[in-house]
């Protein structure tokens, strides 16, 4: 039922666009309306719950609107020359009282189930991790898992961004290249001040704290590029720090490892361990 409400809302939404583009895969469209395509569960199951409190907060404007309507034209002085005298009815009291409380109620169930199912992790099968810096971020594999080595994610300028047919402000030098299929456990840390880890199509945002381990996961089998951007106000570049994930075939992945290697070898000896997985997730 979930999922029926929530395709009804995204083709509502979809009649209004009227020259807007819907929301892509892995990145922004112009004038886009709704969210990115998700390509993973979290995602997916967020796009269903947005879908839904849409229709809940449109019944409750068009509701209230309703009311206001009604009480400007019942109650206005021309149609009641003697104002009323009543101060207060039980009855309304008690309904504005609970039914608020009902429709919280029926937001939090699956909210909360969303919320657990987001920050339990489940058995990894690779796990990386994302140090934000300013203004960039450093990802480094770990050796146990055909790793070993890291390396700077920077952003391309306009024209590199344009050479290479990649989106502008988003593309960088360096992708977090990763595997379809398997589940991804991606460990974040601020390395200076706190930014935020966080793409839209793959539905993961972690804050990444100096001192303080974070963990959050996805799993997908959608091969392409996704993109993400630091958000959290980090400083002067916040604004230039993106996030470049590509997934590809398991084949593909373990060609990628060999030429990274090679490519990153000068880093592996700075290259920090990846901590042990960790139950607690913030």
């Amino acid at each position: 039922m979930t999922r029926f409400w929530s395709r009804a809302a995204a083709a509502v939404l979809a009649l209004g666009a009227s020259g807007a583009a819907l929301a892509g895969t892995g990145q922004p469209s112009p004038w886009q309306l709704n969210l990115q395509t998700p390509v993973t569960d979290v995602a997916q199951r967020s796009y269903d719950l947005h879908n839904v409190l849409v229709w809940v907060i449109t019944a409750i404007s068009v509701f209230v609107l309703a009311l206001l309507v009604y009480v400007v034209v019942r109650f206005n002085e021309k149609s009641n020359p003697v104002p009323s005298k009543t101060t207060h009815h039980t009855g309304l009291e008690i309904a504005w009282t609970v039914i608020p409380i009902v429709i919280l109620a029926a937001i939090a169930v699956p909210s909360f189930s969303l919320l657990r199912y987001q920050v339990e992790m489940p058995k990894a099968d690779i796990t990386v991790k994302a140090i934000g810096k300013q203004w960039y971020w450093t990802y480094e594999y770990p050796a146990d898992q055909g790793g070993g080595f890291g390396f700077d994610s920077l952003m391309l300028s306009k024209e590199d961004a344009a050479k290479a047919g990649q989106p502008n402000l988003l593309a960088v030098d360096n992708e977090l290249v990763l595997p379809a299929g398997k589940t991804v456990a991606i460990q974040v840390v601020g390395g200076d001040v706190i930014h935020n880890f966080a793409v839209p199509s793959i539905g993961v945002r972690m804050d990444a704290i100096p001192g303080r381990l974070n963990q959050t996961w996805f799993k997908t089998n959608v091969e392409g590029v996704y993109y993400g951007q630091c958000s959290r106000l980090c400083g002067q570049n916040h604004a230039f720090m993106p996030i470049a994930i590509r997934v590809v075939s398991a084949e593909k992945y373990a060609a990628w490892l060999v030429e990274a290697k090679k490519k990153f070898a000068s880093n592996a000896d700075d290259t920090v361990k990846v901590a042990a997985r960790s139950t607690t997730v913030e």
